[in-house]
């Protein structure tokens, strides 16, 4: 079996994904932390778009470094055994993969929330999560996963979004899973899952709230 090396940075949602589908599937895999604001010559010379997470696949004839988080859990989800991640049928996995890329969407919105200093940027941020999650919400069936009762590739893109809230609601209440009771059970289920608890260090929390800080954040204002 191919070794595998994990390229990251301890905040990035999308190595969370990685992470996630390789815990998932009980594959060994080892981590690398860099620093991308002064990101590594080595790292530059892997990564075309100088992002993580890289997976470094190493073969009899040599290294193939991946990169972009969905097409890493897709090369996973096809190589390695343990639970199947996505759908057997054709349609519900393109499915899958859609609201994988809405969770991408969700992500975009989230940065503009954790790094605007405006606040009316601010407002228009956290109105467009409401409108995103209000639609993950429609589409939610009994759970308490994206697909029921089956773990999916889809999770493990939302598990980090909802991570993100576990500090966002210690400084204030944004409103908005108010109207979301499934996504709700979902996020709970989700912060219980093996895999998704292990995707960060103990530290976490502390460089988020440093991140935020680093930035001035409105955010930290309402807290206060």
């Amino acid at each position: 079996m191919a070794a595998l090396k994990l390229i990251s940075h301890k905040l990035c949602p999308y190595v969370q994904r990685a992470v996630i589908a390789l815990e998932e599937k009980g594959v060994p895999f080892a981590r690398i932390d860099i620093d991308l604001a002064s990101k590594p010559d080595w790292f530059l010379k892997l990564s075309p778009l100088g992002k993580v997470p890289v997976l470094v696949v190493t073969t009899e004839q040599g290294e193939v470094a991946l990169f972009e988080s969905n097409v890493i859990c897709e090369y996973i989800e096809e190589t390695q055994g343990g639970a199947k991640l996505h759908p057997a049928d054709p349609l519900k996995r393109a499915e899958h993969r859609a609201w994988m890329e809405f969770g991408s969407a969700i992500l975009g919105d989230l940065w503009g929330l954790e790094t605007t200093t405006d606040p009316t940027t601010f407002e228009s941020k956290r109105q467009a999560l409401v409108a995103k999650f209000a639609r993950v919400e429609a589409a939610l069936g009994a759970g308490p996963f994206f697909a029921g009762q089956n773990f999916s590739l889809v999770d493990a893109a939302f598990a980090p979004i909802f991570r993100y809230f576990d500090l966002f609601d210690q400084l204030t209440d944004l409103a908005v899973f108010t109207h979301t009771p499934k996504l709700r059970a979902c996020r709970s289920a989700l912060a219980q899952r093996p895999s998704v608890r292990s995707a960060v260090s103990p530290d976490y929390p502390a460089l988020l709230h440093a991140f935020l800080v680093g930035h001035r954040a409105h955010m930290l204002k309402l807290a206060a």
